[in-house]
């Protein structure tokens, strides 16, 4: 199966904010500072606080959320060159192929850690920072689009 496609803007932030959350420690983090806020909600409704320290808090939740869900994955959308190109893929039974007008590069099923489906993504890993992207609307019909699904789960797990 062969696929070809570019990057949508909106599309690879939305997935960049998704590879983002699934991280364990930006989860963790987050659990934290909501505990952390909604401590300071109790201890504020209480009088244990002052409300100068109750609006501290709540800015520190706002930039937390601020800086994960928009500065982030803008800063790497930003920085990554590769969203800015079009590409073809071919997979077939042992291998994938990525094709880029200056080069390709193929990767046995074998080298990927991880798959992970998003609504307009498949996220291949490859270890826990690295991975490629492949928009679901370069698929042609949804059977094509279910082929790699079920490709990418009996070769990667």
């Amino acid at each position: 199966m062969t696929i070809s496609f570019q990057y949508n803007k909106k599309q690879v932030i939305q997935a960049l904010r998704y590879h983002f959350i699934a991280k364990k420690e930006i989860r963790i983090m987050i659990i934290m500072v909501n505990v952390f806020a909604i401590a300071s909600l109790i201890w504020y409704m209480m009088g244990k606080i002052t409300p100068v320290a109750f609006l501290t808090y709540s800015l520190l939740w706002i930039v937390l959320m601020i800086a994960i869900w928009f500065v982030l994955p803008g800063f790497v959308y930003r920085k990554a060159e590769t969203f800015k190109h079009g590409f073809s893929m071919h997979f077939n039974e042992d291998d994938f192929t990525l094709e880029h007008e200056t080069g390709s590069r193929s990767w046995p099923y074998t080298a990927l850690h991880s798959f992970r489906e998003t609504p307009h993504f498949f996220h291949l890993y490859f270890d826990t920072r690295s991975f490629l992207l492949i928009p679901k609307d370069a698929f042609v019909t949804n059977e094509q689009m279910l082929q790699l699904h079920n490709l990418l789960k009996a070769k990667v797990g």
